[in-house]
């Protein structure tokens, strides 16, 4: 039987928290964020941030456990703290920067090397319309994460009319050009689903 590392009550979660240990938690961090004077737009932006980045990490991961070479390459690596430093920006600039790729990746049996922009959506769409104006990086692969599958197209492909959909088959393990292992994209699928089953 698990115990609550914090009262010692009855847990399911070995080294974890009970119930209402959890809940009190939870509420805690809300008194936080409010005492903090966050708006809700603020607490929403920071939100979509947290899930964005988790998508990157999840497809980050899955290349590199196929031993591809993988590279962060967006302003926001480059520079930590420019995306904020942006905020409410509207230049010219300041939307070249936004738009930059997430990754280049290289594939370690071929040596092409591919741009890479990953997007998180819960409803697992993404049209050309969700695309930024004038979106310049049209060689670049947007790989999708939503709560169920990883879907993958060229942004050509989205510019061309090519959708991804909860019923498209554009599967990332179906990309002949990264020759992907599906039984590792379904692991990693799996992680998806754990991290956002309750987005």
């Amino acid at each position: 039987m698990a115990e609550c590392v914090k009262c010692g009550a009855y847990t399911k979660y070995n080294g974890g928290l009970c119930t209402k240990c959890y809940s009190e938690k939870n509420s805690d961090d809300i008194d936080f964020e409010e005492s903090n004077g966050l708006t809700e737009k603020e607490r929403n932006y920071r939100y979509g941030m947290i899930k964005g980045r988790i998508a990157e990490t999840l497809i980050q991961e899955l290349f590199l456990s196929l031993e591809y070479n993988v590279f962060r390459y967006g302003m926001e690596n480059t520079i930590p703290g420019i995306m904020e430093l942006l905020k409410g920006v509207r230049s010219d600039v300041a939307q070249e920067i936004r738009r930059m790729p997430d990754f280049v990746i290289q594939n370690p049996k071929t040596k092409d090397v591919y741009f890479v922009e990953v997007k998180f959506r819960a409803n697992g769409e993404f049209k050309a319309k969700d695309l930024p104006k004038n979106y310049p990086y049209t060689n670049a692969y947007l790989i999708l994460v939503s709560k169920k599958h990883i879907k993958c197209l060229t942004v050509q492909e989205l510019l061309d009319g090519k959708e991804i959909t909860p019923e498209s088959k554009n599967y990332l393990g179906n990309r002949k050009e990264f020759d992907l292992d599906k039984d590792v994209i379904i692991d990693f699928c799996n992680f998806a689903i754990q991290f956002f089953e309750s987005v």
